[in-house]
Formats: C-alpha cells, structure tokens, sequence
C-alpha cells in the first residue's frame, strides 16, 4: 500500500494508449496513439491532442493521469464527426498509394486494379485523402457516430502485415482484373 505522503504513481503507457481510440490518425503530431501515449506519460505532451477522442477522452485522460482538464487549443485539430473512407471504385486506378497510407490496413487491393475500404476497420483518419493522385476518395460522415469498440481498439494497436510480406503474398496469388460482361450489341457485330 502506498505511503501518503508518496508521490502519486503515474500511469503506464498501456494505460493512457487503452484510453485513445487507435486511429492511428496522427493529429496529435505523433507517429499513432502509442507514440502519444508515450510522450503524455514522459510528461512531454499535453492531454489535450486527440481529436477523435474528442472532450471524454481529454476527461479520462485527466482522471488517469491527474492532470487538469484543458479544451482544444484554438489552432489544434478540433474534434469532428465521424466518418468513413469511401475509394470511387470508377476514378481509382490501382496505384497502392491509399493502402501505403492506412495505417490500419483497411483498405484491400492490388497494384492496377480498384480498390475498396473495409468498412469495419477504417478509423476515419483521413490520411488516404492527400496520397490519391485522382481525388477518387472521400470521406462519408456516419449517420450515427458510434465509439470504437475494444476490439477494435486492439486490432489497431496490432503490429499490421510489413509491406514486404504483403506484396509477395500478392505475387504468389496475381487476382485477375474484373471484365464487364459483353453486352448484346457487343456480341451482335462479331
């Protein structure tokens, strides 16, 4: 039991990053919600960076830390809705460019052939926006914005596929590009 008159124990980092959401979104400036978590617990950064955890999570981060709760500074990130990615599946034109930048892995695809989001793993962060070289995504609010579940939370914390092991595992199994089928008047002139 601890003495009264000893310094209160400050939490570990598990503790502050199982409190921040795992979008991974880098809003706070850091690299993810780890790196985060890290600094808020070396006492390098201030509570009050997360945006998708918007003012609950500042409370719970104030609670566990001790620290006093603060809002959005005015020239920070500020909280929004949330929202999916949604990738025009007629604008993409295969480049890898969004799957690099997910840093969830929550969007599938190949080199050349279109893409598509894994409705239940994007966190909403946005970062595939700024890479696509045709504008084919955006970002579709929820009706009803929901918390990210614990196991949510966990996958995102998971260590994802090296970029290396994902491309050969794509050159052992080459998908074939999707046909349209042949209309009528296709058939008719041969």
């Amino acid at each position: 039991m601890p003495h009264p008159l000893d310094p209160p124990q400050q939490p570990s980092v598990e503790q502050i990053d199982a409190l921040l959401p795992q979008t991974q979104c880098r809003q706070c400036t850091f690299d993810g919600c780890r790196p985060y978590a890290e600094a808020i617990a070396a006492g390098s950064a201030d509570i009050n960076r997360c945006p998708p955890g918007g003012v609950e999570g500042i409370s719970a981060l104030a609670r566990l830390t001790g620290k006093s709760f603060k809002l959005f500074a005015i020239d920070a990130p500020q909280p929004k809705p949330r929202a999916l990615a949604v990738i025009d599946e007629d604008n993409c034109i295969g480049c890898t460019l969004c799957i690099q930048a997910c840093p969830v892995d929550a969007i599938l695809g190949a080199a050349k052939l279109m893409h598509t989001v894994i409705v239940s793993e994007c966190t909403g962060c946005d970062l595939c926006i700024a890479p696509c070289p045709v504008d084919a995504i955006h970002m579709q609010p929820l009706a009803e914005p929901r918390e990210h579940s614990e196991e949510e939370r966990a996958r995102a914390r998971a260590p994802s596929i090296p970029a290396a092991a994902l491309s050969a595992r794509t050159r052992r199994k080459s998908p074939t590009p999707c046909r349209a089928p042949k209309r009528a008047t296709d058939q008719q002139h041969k």
